[in-house]
């Protein structure tokens, strides 16, 4: 079936437009794996999934076809069945069901006008809190039908109307939730910093703050910022994995779940931080702890990087390539993080060296692709600037450039040397001027909180009037 799949005219225009296909299959169970997930990013996760993984391709539409049939969006449903037609053409659900669809659509335009017209009769009513629910009931009605754009209009005009800061970090959330199902990233960063900024206090701010963290996270991770997304990863709290709903969604099944916070934070944290920084911020993090025991081979790769067994991390890594490609957010940058990963272990590899053999290089890092060989990956990195050193092609060695710690110790003694010689003369200058009689006095003035801070510049210029009248001048 697979194979079947495969050879489809749905992956064949996939493969010739360029387009991700995984070959080999993940090792996660897709059931087990989607039972995470509930409502639109359920649907979502299934149709990259049936579009990229060819060996699982006709069950995730299968199923995703099934449940697009019991919602409201009947577009989907129509689109999923298009391309599942492509894949498995005498599958029975592969057809469309085209007057389901005409019902659908006709019973949702009713169920709308409905809403248009109490939402017009609340306006007329002048009653805001009626209104602000009615425009709420408008962005639940789009964003079931899939019409994004409609969705974030209703949610704004509910600003005007909103008569508590609850109701107003409410709106806030529904439109971060609205702008993730668009993957509209700039908006979800701005739309998460109101909520952040929102003068929401006691209870209600401590349920928010993980559910902040980790929205930000994957706007930053998403826009390839992984340092700020492995910070906001990490700093989520463990409080996340048992929030209460927000605004009425259960962002750890409708967003991302506990083990996407655990793979997306740790990924980042390799990609863009170093082994101190890992070891104190990540792996020596509490909170991070309890989300990294859901997923324990990352734990274990980051063990790995941090004890300087970078061949090891690397292959634990390669191991969860097909997962992670096959991750609906993570798909994007995941070539752009293991290509930073492997970067940087190949330099902190190479650092305790003055030369190593290409051969040896070759077998500790395995190729993935990227590059034919390893001397053009290392010509590449040494290019860029990444990598100092020099590629021997004749004696096939990688050479550290050379270095003369001579000159080194000879410039830190004199430069020892100076400023010894600085601080004697200062010194000989104060004992000469209190030998003398003569001293530097510090006058205080009040700053603009009134308080007397030293004033060094008015001091040191009265002492030194004193002492041009002691001379004589």
């Amino acid at each position: 079936m697979a194979q079947d799949a495969a050879e489809s005219p749905f992956f064949k225009k996939q493969r010739s437009e360029g387009n991700l296909v995984v070959k080999d299959p993940p090792k996660f169970d897709l059931e087990s794996y989607i039972s995470n997930y509930d409502g639109q990013t359920r649907l979502d996760r299934l149709r990259h999934i049936g579009s990229h993984s060819p060996y699982l391709a006709v069950d995730a539409y299968r199923i995703a076809i099934t449940e697009a049939k019991q919602g409201k969006n009947p577009d989907l449903y129509v689109t999923l069945a298009t391309e599942f037609e492509q894949i498995a053409p005498n599958d029975p659900l592969a057809s469309i069901d085209t007057a389901w669809a005409e019902a659908k659509t006709k019973q949702l335009d009713s169920e709308q006008d409905k809403l248009e017209h109490e939402l017009k009769s609340y306006k007329n009513n002048l009653i805001k809190e009626s209104i602000r629910m009615g425009n709420e009931d408008m962005g639940h009605h789009f964003y079931a039908r899939g019409d994004w754009s409609n969705a974030h209009k209703a949610y704004i005009r509910m600003r005007e109307h909103c008569t508590s800061n609850k109701h107003l970090a409410d709106m806030t959330l529904r439109l971060v939730f609205v702008s993730i199902a668009q993957k509209a990233w700039l908006t979800v960063q701005a739309n998460v910093a109101k909520v952040d900024a929102a003068q929401v206090k006691g209870d209600d701010k401590t349920k928010l703050d993980p559910l902040i963290s980790a929205c930000t996270g994957l706007a930053h991770m998403s826009l390839s910022n992984f340092h700020d997304a492995a910070v906001s990863f990490t700093t989520t709290s463990s409080a996340f994995l048992t929030a209460e709903p927000a605004a009425g969604i259960k962002w750890q099944r409708e967003v991302l779940s506990a083990n996407d916070v655990a793979v997306y934070g740790g990924l980042c944290a390799l990609a863009s931080m170093d082994r101190s920084e890992l070891q104190e911020q990540v792996l020596n993090n509490n909170d991070f702890r309890n989300f990294l025991e859901l997923e324990p081979h990352i734990r274990r790769a980051m063990n790995l990087f941090c004890s300087s067994k970078y061949s090891a991390c690397l292959e634990i890594l390669e191991g969860y390539r097909n997962d992670y490609l096959l991750d609906v957010y993570l798909s994007k940058v995941l070539g752009t993080i293991y290509g930073r990963i492997r970067t940087k272990s190949i330099v902190q590899y190479f650092i305790p060296f003055s030369c190593v053999t290409l051969d040896e290089m070759a077998s500790k890092f395995q190729l993935t692709g990227d590059y034919p060989t390893i001397e053009d990956e290392l010509e590449s990195m040494i290019n860029d600037g990444t990598l100092n050193a020099r590629i021997d092609l004749v004696d096939r060695l990688l050479i550290s450039p050379p270095t003369n710690p001579r000159y080194q110790v000879h410039a830190d003694a004199l430069a020892m040397a100076e400023k010894y010689d600085h601080t004697l003369r200062l010194r000989l200058t104060r004992l000469n001027m209190i030998a003398a009689g003569m001293e530097i006095r510090q006058e205080k003035k009040s700053n603009q909180f009134g308080e007397s801070v030293p004033s060094f510049g008015d001091g040191l210029g009265a002492g030194l009037r004193g002492i041009g009248s002691k001379m004589g001048f």
